[in-house]
């Protein structure tokens, strides 16, 4: 019998769209003040300082951005270059729901400097904020319980291989993954086979950028485990919580400067954590 397998490919406009508004609830006017201070897009991650202080990062889409090639495509890529320093933080939020991936990069990359502030103006949360953190570490495998991973997040893989789970990996690119991985390899189209029937569901913040993510959390079953991960989707987390997920695993950042300097050298993760950035888990409950 032939099964025709839906497009998960949905727009996550709502999910930053009402992120934003949680945003500007919290900062009031003074967001309408805000500007970029300093910009970096480097080979691995795209981060910003706002003119308060406040630092945020985002996944760098390359492969999304296959006609930077040569220096016309590129100039076409960015045409800011140059320009980022002193651009209002609307113009920046404005530019997530726009078509130019790297301009998007930026924009939520300056979501997440925003929520950082907000963080900064909310001594009381509605959810637990734990800093220093990996959510990775935090998993718990249910035996007999099924999972999937969106995305080739390594730790967690090489976590239910150890624990001889039953999962999938749903993967646009299948040259990210080892050879002692690919068993567990799935097409990501067929998302719409794996994701209702799992308890755990770990999938990469980067799907906040090639709009999946809410057509991947619209196919989850209710009360299974929900995690979002990366330095992508450190933001302020009621939208998702909204839509089923438990919790949100990403990068506070503490020295906006020096995790600038950083990935603007092509640093990543492992040049900045525990000294320009921390890991964070905010999850639902007290």
């Amino acid at each position: 019998m032939n099964i025709t397998i839906p497009d998960i490919t949905t727009p996550n406009n709502a999910i930053l769209a009402e992120t934003i508004e949680h945003v500007r609830a919290i900062l009031g006017d003074r967001m309408d003040q805000l500007t970029v201070a300093r910009a970096a897009l480097g080979l691995f991650f795209t981060g910003v300082k706002l003119s308060d202080g406040h630092g945020g990062l985002c996944f760098t889409p390359i492969k999304e951005i296959p006609e930077a090639v040569c220096c016309p495509s590129s100039a076409k890529a960015m045409p800011l270059s140059g320009k980022l320093a002193g651009r209002s933080v609307k113009a920046c939020l404005d530019d997530i729901f726009r078509d130019n991936v790297l301009k998007k990069a930026l924009g939520i990359a300056t979501l997440n400097a925003l929520s950082a502030a907000c963080w900064d103006l909310m001594p009381n949360k509605d959810y637990k904020f734990e800093l220093g953190k990996d959510s990775f570490d935090e998993l718990k495998i249910t035996k007999g319980g099924k999972a999937v991973v969106v995305g080739a997040l390594v730790p967690v893989i090489r976590k239910l291989i150890e624990a001889e789970a039953d999962f999938k990996i749903l993967e646009l690119d299948p040259l990210t993954l080892k050879p002692h991985e690919m068993p567990y390899f799935a097409e990501a189209s067929r998302a719409p086979e794996f994701v209702p029937e799992a308890d755990l569901m770990v999938i990469t913040g980067t799907t906040i950028i090639n709009d999946t993510l809410q057509g991947l959390l619209s196919l989850a079953k209710p009360g299974a485990e929900i995690v979002v991960t990366g330095p992508t989707i450190s933001m302020l987390p009621d939208a998702f919580f909204a839509r089923g997920v438990t919790s949100l695993g990403g990068i506070l950042v503490t020295q906006p400067d020096e995790l600038l300097d950083i990935i603007s050298e092509a640093g990543s993760g492992y040049h900045f954590f525990g000294k320009s950035a921390q890991m964070l888990i905010v999850s639902k409950g007290a």
